[in-house]
């Protein structure tokens, strides 16, 4: 049969051939240990999974749901982005529901982008920016994020003729795979760059409830003038362990809220209805239930830093995010790192060339496991790394 080139070019999604790897080697007896996804292994609150069942008897909630999701979701993400962030959003307008936060990424880059345009992306980077660009024919430009800038973008070292030619800006704070965070003043920064040069600001915050002591990670629409060139992504896998229910949500500038919605409604024919009713149940927690879960992430947190440091693994301190960015050892790749870990321990961490060329140098470990597999891990660790 003869594809698509767009799907002939499409590289194999990353993650994918990790479950398949983890599969076979489970299969094989293994005792595998995966500190490689940002998959919570925490369970979804009680009260959201009883309103999901209790949801699914009415068989009213069988039929097709609404193509951009329910008023009342609507309403409940407002109220739950002001109560957080201090931003009034108008429900009907300014959110829309998504089934998880990655669809929205895909759409952002077909709302915004024309073949031959530029997409400004940062390095490391979410896989989808890439291919949600390129898949448009737009032409990625790489944004160094270099540990000393504390991950951050230099923008004002983009050269005039690729300025010219940006259309669409990704951002994502905290940052995915680096544990980086943005204050308010590189957002303030960002979004006058943004109107400067006629460029949209898709900010990916899909991270924005896991953070640790006194850290609270803050909204680009908090920032006066943002929602003229911004939208902003977030996603209750993360903040209410939901991965499997898929369900997130894009708020931000109308027009593109409501270009994204078009594509949609084209495409897809919204979210299972007990599934928005589960999310309204989630976006109405008290936020001591985020702070209690939020404990269990720091304790792991403190575990992944002190083990990976003992053994020579130098890591920075994350203040936000699931995830750990640790150097390798000398005298490996990446994933040639990986690969031998995986081989030695039984022990599957993400190497971070798989996040772009910046990653190189670096793999990324997530605190998705019980402490007591992360302490074993370490262990495996210690006991072939530190020779």
């Amino acid at each position: 049969m003869q594809l698509s080139k767009l799907v002939s070019n499409l590289p194999p999604y990353h993650f994918a051939g990790v479950q398949k790897k983890l599969n076979e080697r489970k299969a094989a007896g293994v005792d595998v240990i995966s500190l490689s996804t940002g998959d919570p292994d925490l369970p979804a609150p009680a009260q959201v999974v009883e309103r999901l069942c209790s949801a699914m008897q009415d068989p009213e909630n069988h039929r097709y749901p609404e193509y951009r999701g329910m008023r009342a979701l609507h309403e409940a993400i407002a109220a739950w982005f002001e109560r957080r962030f201090g931003v009034q959003l108008t429900p009907e307008r300014d959110i829309l529901p998504l089934i998880g936060s990655k669809e929205g990424l895909a759409y952002a880059a077909m709302a915004v982008l024309n073949a031959g345009d530029v997409a400004l992306i940062p390095d490391p980077y979410y896989p989808v920016y890439i291919t949600g660009s390129t898949n448009v024919g737009a032409e990625p430009y790489m944004l160094p994020l270099l540990e000393q800038d504390n991950y951050l973008p230099d923008l004002e070292s983009i050269p005039p003729h690729i300025l010219k030619k940006a259309r669409l800006l990704w951002l994502n704070y905290p940052n995915n795979p680096t544990a980086g965070y943005a204050d308010r003043a590189f957002f303030e920064h960002v979004v006058e760059f943004a109107r400067r040069h006629n460029i949209v600001i898709v900010h990916d915050m899909a991270y924005a409830e896991v953070y640790f002591d006194d850290f609270r990670p803050m909204s680009i629409l908090e920032v006066e003038g943002a929602n003229e060139v911004a939208v902003e992504l977030h996603s209750l896998s993360k903040t209410y362990n939901m991965a499997g229910f898929r369900i997130g949500m894009l708020v931000g500038n109308h027009e593109l809220v409501d270009a994204i919605g078009r594509l949609k409604s084209n495409i897809d024919t919204g979210i299972f209805r007990p599934i928005q009713y589960a999310a309204i149940e989630a976006l109405n927690l008290p936020a001591s239930w985020i702070e209690q879960r939020n404990v269990i992430y720091r304790r792991r947190r403190d575990l992944l830093l002190e083990g990976c440091n003992a053994i020579g693994m130098r890591a920075g301190i994350s203040r936000a995010g699931l995830y750990i960015w640790a150097a390798i050892p000398q005298g490996f790749t990446s994933r040639e790192f990986t690969d031998w870990l995986f081989e030695q321990t039984g022990v599957l961490v993400a190497p971070g060339s798989n996040f772009g060329p910046r990653g190189e140098g670096y793999v990324r470990i997530a605190m998705t496991s019980p402490d007591e597999r992360i302490e074993a891990a370490l262990e495996r660790m210690k006991a072939v790394v530190a020779k």
